[in-house]
């Protein structure tokens, strides 16, 4: 079944990204509107993706309306937005300088004078590495996925993340340290969002039925291995540990693929292995999900997200960092079948249920209501 709105979105896609053409806001001056001035790609889009999905709700519970610009063709002044404006959500590529993006920011100041403003940090890390940078300047801060132990925040690293920092010691790798200060006038400006289930391409996969396929592949494991230092080595280890499985468990993991055969061979896998990337969640992960696959994945019991759809042994199986217990638990679930599809369906159920129901609204009422100054 076509979601309609699933392809208006796309719609907005090929207008705006390719053809270059905004819509105004109404001449409405009773509803509220809100700027979404945007990076491009796929990633920063999943951000945006459930609030456009969702603005005929939205309209109707806010009497809010919804427009998106790209953030390079709003800063050159070519667009319909000069007028009232009432909430601006802004996000950013990663920026040189604290100067680049406070400019940025002043210049939105300047611009809308009156607007409430948001910070949507769509990046994979868990840093908070522009807090303080606009701190003075933001109502609200979405991020996709938090440091449970927010004391973590503020504290020296290597490299710029907690990852960089456990693989980069773990590894012998040479980081320079950085300490990113996080003000405590910011936390209470700190909301969660969306995560990659929410791109339009996954979220449909979700809407079906759980993916009774026959499962002839045991392990699913391509990994590129190409990166920064701590990267490589991370992905290089974990390559490894699926090479060193016995010859006796078949595994997807050598070369690139197309992107149909590699969605075949996850609807095939019992078992799908997602190492991190430059950040914990990936898009594996919702890709084993949707496939019926069983996830593993180094241990995400440090982090918080929305929906919190990491639960150990109920959507997911933890590995330990090192990937020392990786073939142990390998060996475990393909020897467990109806305990590796419980957990599959769980999974997947889980999510499902999260978007029929429309949690998002719901979770995302404390966010509207302060971006709207409510």
């Amino acid at each position: 079944m076509i979601d309609k709105r699933i392809v208006g979105w796309q719609i907005q896609r090929v207008l705006q990204d390719r053809l270059r053409v905004l819509s105004p806001f109404s001449s409405d001056s009773a509803k509220r509107r809100v700027l979404m001035i945007s990076a491009y790609g796929d990633l920063p889009n999943t951000q945006l993706f459930p609030f456009f999905y969702h603005r005929a709700e939205l309209a109707s519970r806010y009497s809010l309306e919804l427009r998106e610009v790209p953030l390079e063709r709003w800063q050159s002044g070519n667009h319909p937005y000069r007028q009232r404006v009432d909430a601006v959500c802004l996000q950013t590529g990663y920026v040189d300088s604290p100067a680049a993006l406070q400019a940025i920011v002043t210049q939105i100041r300047e611009t809308y004078p009156s607007c409430r403003l948001a910070y949507f940090d769509w990046f994979a890390p868990t840093d908070l590495r522009y807090a303080a940078i606009v701190n003075d300047d933001i109502d609200l801060y979405l991020k996709k996925h938090l440091l449970k132990e927010r004391d973590q925040y503020g504290q020296a690293t290597l490299g710029d993340t907690n990852l960089t920092d456990f693989y980069s010691r773990r590894f012998g790798l040479d980081e320079v340290t950085v300490n990113y200060p996080v003000p405590d006038s910011f936390w209470p400006k700190v909301a969660m969002g969306s995560n990659f289930a929410f791109a339009a391409h996954i979220m449909p996969r979700f809407l079906g039925h759980f993916p009774a396929t026959a499962r002839t592949l045991d392990v699913h494991a391509r990994i590129a291995t190409k990166g920064t230092p701590w990267y490589s080595q991370m992905r290089q280890e974990a390559y490894d540990a699926v090479q060193a499985l016995p010859k006796s468990i078949s595994t997807a993991s050598l070369g690139m693929v197309p992107g149909s055969q590699y969605r075949k061979e996850l609807l095939a896998s019992r078992l799908c292995f997602s190492p991190f990337g430059y950040g914990e969640v990936c898009w594996r992960d919702f890709e084993a999900m949707y496939s019926g696959s069983l996830l593993l994945k180094p241990d995400m019991s440090h982090l918080d997200c929305s929906p919190q759809i990491y639960v150990p042994y109920e959507t997911y199986v933890p590995l330990a960092w090192d990937l020392s217990d990786f073939a142990e638990k390998v060996d475990y679930y393909l020897a467990h079948p109806q305990q590796r599809e419980a957990i599959a369906q769980n999974a997947f159920a889980f999510i499902k249920a999260y978007f029929s129901q429309q949690q998002f609204l719901s979770d995302m009422h404390p966010v509207i209501s302060k971006l709207l100054g409510e």
